[in-house]
């Protein structure tokens, strides 16, 4: 499920922001925002983090499908071999599925931007 722009959400676990909070060389604390913490998604960002050997098992798929036909045996034999070769990266790229990142403004004033869709639930 992806996120819209605009929807409702709710932190799905705690999140630490960062390492321990020093002042004068002591440690006051390390910042947090709690699950639960509500807020609203601002925006939404899809990266299609295509990798370059699935690239090419899609390039060299569709020119086996487009012209394999009238390709020589061995010229084909050989595309058949580079392509059989590419498609555990196909597979894996398949089913990764794009990255979805969000920006959500919380109610408390926080911002978080660039982080996955994933610690979000909507409300």
């Amino acid at each position: 499920m992806t996120l819209q722009e605009g929807q409702r959400v709710k932190l799905a676990a705690d999140l630490r922001l960062g390492g321990p909070i020093e002042v004068s060389g002591a440690v006051i604390g390390i910042l947090s925002l709690a699950s639960d913490t509500e807020g609203t998604v601002e925006e939404v960002v899809v990266h299609v983090g295509e990798d370059v050997d699935a690239r090419e098992y899609e390039r060299l798929k569709s020119l086996l499908d487009s012209y394999g036909d009238g390709m020589p045996p061995e010229s084909k034999g050989q595309l058949e071999q580079k392509v059989g070769a590419l498609y555990p990266a196909w597979v894996v790229f398949q089913e990764q599925g794009p990255l979805v990142t969000v920006r959500v403004r919380f109610d408390n004033g926080f911002i978080l931007d660039a982080s996955p869709q994933d610690l979000y639930v909507p409300v």
